[in-house]
């Protein structure tokens, strides 16, 4: 039994060793200077986060032109030691000691980091080779950079624990050295007893040094100041730097955040801690993202087999076509040059008949030897049109073919233009939101476009989510996928809302970047749909309703032009007014419609039907009492007590203008302060419970004027017209047959 415990302990104590051992083999990566593959030797803080041992940093430098200060001509430095200098530093071209004075003595400064011939003093860049990145190090150069003692302790924790340090030896010893066994901090340099006494005299200053145990790497107490060689005493939070006491006080830090070092050490420790024990107990989730991550890595592997295949297979479909396409090409100049050949040839050969010693020329001599008039004539008129047309084909000469084949060349300039260009298929660029076609009624009308040189897209996908910004946590984006065409229609949303959304179109190469996020504000109450009623009560010589009965254009006509030749004596025009064929009984209604710019003078708004069909009944002119020129809207309130809401309210729109009302009587006729310009869009929202009529401005929903109606009874949407107009009212979405909608444009009347 006690050899089972002992071989568990054993086999436990292994187990925590290859841990410790993988981890810190694992740890060794933190440990590697990313310039000479080797672990850290004094390494310095870079601004851009990274760590970068002196001597490779001033050796980038050096490289790109910056005159850097040697870190091994310190003659008390470890660097410069044969004992601890890096066996890279034999592979490094060190110049020579009569170039370096003419470098220094054109530097123009002494820092390292000044750039060679500079005048003026100028920011250094340096290359950092981690992240590849340019950072400014600013005038001092690697002066101005912080040296990470952390880092060097860690390093030298890490040899101890892996056992790789060797043996230190006495810097000061001639040949051969003997291992040192102390080491001075204020020297920077580790002896053996006999020079540690020969360097420290009895009675010096230097032998006040205390002997510390022999290292490598000699490190100041504390961290100092590149420029003023003072402690750290402060962390500047807008430059995210420690800084000393001369650095607070300076200029450049004078409005700056600056809070003791220690509270930063606190701040970042807790941060570090929590974020280390966040990492530590999800370890579960890492490894599932690194099961996740291998698994997309085979089928990266795989799919780019495939994706290889499926390239050389079209590949060589377009190389059979193009094998088809050559040989049906070849085949048809073969069959032109048969047939001109035999057509050249048989005309060579009715030429080669009439040469004199020809057999045709020899029969025609014969012929004309025969004496018999009759036999005569049968034989010469056979002959007599061979020789006919040998004479004509002498005298109108022309080869029977011509030898070019130039109509047989192929243009391929289109062809090549499309196999240079032959690339991958790219997904859609992002899609352009068309803000003049897309708006929120009923139901929201999205409608976008692609980019003029954008890859085509198959289908779309629409996201939306509410905005709220009062909310903690963002809602989820809601999809609608597959959309085709370049619009769609989002429902089922909620009034008095703020919609954001966005698009993004997809292809065979997949989807490619998501629109700009557009806002659209929901109307306050659900929509009232309804038409303009054409049954009774309107002026069928003024006013002409379009058949779809959304549309109405008042047309004065003779009647106005009488009008104006009774105001010499005080008559006044009509007021000619329509109305909704619904009516009103409870909650909250919203409808918007658009007014003609042009029109003379438009009020749109609600009224009591009782009252309407009085107003029918008994037409009004331009002084009724119910109409205040001066007030700017008609309320009806004189009809009623001073506590009592009128039976109707209006608001006057007229030449492309609002005009406001300021709960007062306007006697100042100044109309720059009280008008507005017409929007495209009148919202008109009725809160029936609430008796309260509200306008709007229903592209932005800005409100623009709020009053009190009566609402004792059914209440009804009214329009009146004085002198020329036309008014439109807002389709709802939903009841659209084509997606094609003008924002703000009126309906043409039959």
């Amino acid at each position: 039994m006690a050899d089972g415990e002992e071989l568990q302990t054993f086999t436990s104590i292994m187990d925590a060793l290859v841990r410790i051992s993988t981890s810190m083999k694992n740890m060794e990566r933190e440990l590697i200077c990313p310039v000479c593959k080797e672990m850290y030797k004094q390494p310095l803080a870079l601004p851009c986060m990274h760590n970068v041992c002196h001597v490779c940093a001033s050796e980038i430098l050096v490289q790109h032109g910056y005159i850097c200060c040697d870190p091994s001509s310190e003659p008390t430095s470890p660097a410069s030691t044969p004992a601890t200098r890096s066996p890279r530093m034999g592979r490094r071209v060190i110049p020579k000691p009569d170039r370096l004075d003419r470098l220094l003595k054109s530097g123009f400064g002494t820092y390292p980091g000044r750039k060679r011939g500079a005048v003026h003093p100028q920011t250094v860049s340096f290359p950092c080779p981690a992240c590849q990145r340019d950072v400014d190090l600013g005038e001092r150069g690697l002066g101005n950079v912080f040296r990470n003692l952390t880092l060097e302790r860690i390093v030298e924790r890490y040899r101890q624990t892996i056992n790789i340090s060797t043996a230190i030896m006495c810097q000061f010893c001639k040949p051969p050295q003997l291992e040192a066994t102390k080491g001075c901090t204020e020297c920077k340099s580790s002896f053996c007893n006999e020079c540690f006494k020969l360097y420290h005299p009895w009675g010096t200053q230097k032998a006040q040094h205390e002997p510390t145990p022999p290292t490598l790497t000699f490190r100041p107490k504390g961290l100092m100041c590149p420029e003023h060689k003072e402690e750290v005493t402060h962390y500047c939070k807008t430059c995210q730097r420690l800084v000393c006491q001369l650095c607070r006080v300076r200029r450049a830090h004078a409005s700056h955040k600056v809070t003791p070092v220690l509270s930063a050490y606190q701040a970042l420790r807790e941060k570090l801690t929590k974020s280390l024990a966040y990492i530590l107990s999800s370890q579960d989730t890492v490894q599932l993202q690194i099961a996740e991550l291998e698994e997309t890595v085979k089928h990266t592997e795989v799919n780019g087999s495939q994706a290889k295949e499926e390239v050389s297979q079209l590949i060589r479909g377009l190389c059979t076509v193009l094998e088809e396409k050559q040989t049906a090409l070849l085949q048809a100049i073969q069959e032109s040059q048969q047939e001109r050949l035999a057509s050249l040839h048989h005309q060579i050969q009715e030429h080669r008949s009439m040469l004199e010693n020809s057999g045709m020329v020899g029969y025609a001599q014969e012929v004309l030897k025969e004496t018999d008039h009759p036999c005569f004539v049968q034989a010469a008129k056979q002959l007599h049109s061979r020789i006919v047309r040998a004479t004509d084909s002498l005298q109108t000469f022309r080869p029977a073919a011509t030898s070019s084949f130039s109509r047989f060349q192929v243009d391929l300039s289109r062809e090549m233009k499309l196999l240079t260009d032959l690339t991958f298929i790219k997904a859609p660029e992002a899609p352009v939101i068309d803000t003049q076609r897309t708006y929120a009624y009923d139901q929201i009308f999205l409608c976008w476009r692609l980019p003029q040189h954008s890859p085509p897209a198959w289908h779309f996908t629409v996201e939306y989510r509410k905005s709220d910004t009062k909310a903690k946590a963002l809602k989820l984006w809601q999809r609608r996928e597959e959309v085709r065409g370049t619009s769609a229609l989002v429902e089922y949303l909620d009034t008095d809302s703020v919609y954001v959304l966005r698009v993004k179109g997809c292809n065979k190469a997949g989807f490619g970047e998501y629109s700009e996020d557009i806002y659209l504000h929901t109307p306050p109450a659900p929509v009232l749909n309804f038409f303009l009623d054409n049954r009774w009560g309107f002026n069928r010589e003024r006013l002409a309703i379009s058949k779809d009965q959304r549309a109405v254009r008042s047309v004065p006509g003779l009647p106005m032009l009488f009008a104006a030749e009774r105001l010499m004596t005080s008559c006044h025009l009509s007021i000619d007014l329509l109305i909704g064929d619904v009516a009103v009984t409870q909650g909250r209604s919203y409808w918007a419609c658009c007014v003609d710019p042009s029109s003379y003078l438009v009020k749109v708004g609600v009224g009591l039907e009782s009252k309407l069909q009085e107003w029918f009944q008994v037409p009004q002119d331009v002084v009724s009492p119910r109409y205040d020129p001066d007030s700017g809207h008609d309320s009806g309130a004189e009809d009623a007590t001073v506590d009592a809401p009128p039976p109707y309210a209006f608001l006057t729109i007229g030449m492309g203008k609002i005009l406001l009302s300021h709960g007062s009587a306007l006697t100042s006729r100044d109309p720059s302060g009280c008008t507005i310009p017409l929007p495209p869009r009148i919202g008109i929202c009725l809160d029936y419970e609430r008796g309260k009529v509200s306008f709007y401005d229903a592209v932005s929903f800005r409100g623009l004027w709020e009053c009190g109606v009566d609402c004792s009874g059914p209440v009804c949407p009214a329009f009146c017209f004085i002198g020329g107009g036309a008014l439109q009212l807002q389709e709802l979405v939903a009841s659209k047959q084509e997606r094609k909608v003008t924002i703000g444009g009126l309906s043409k009347l039959d």
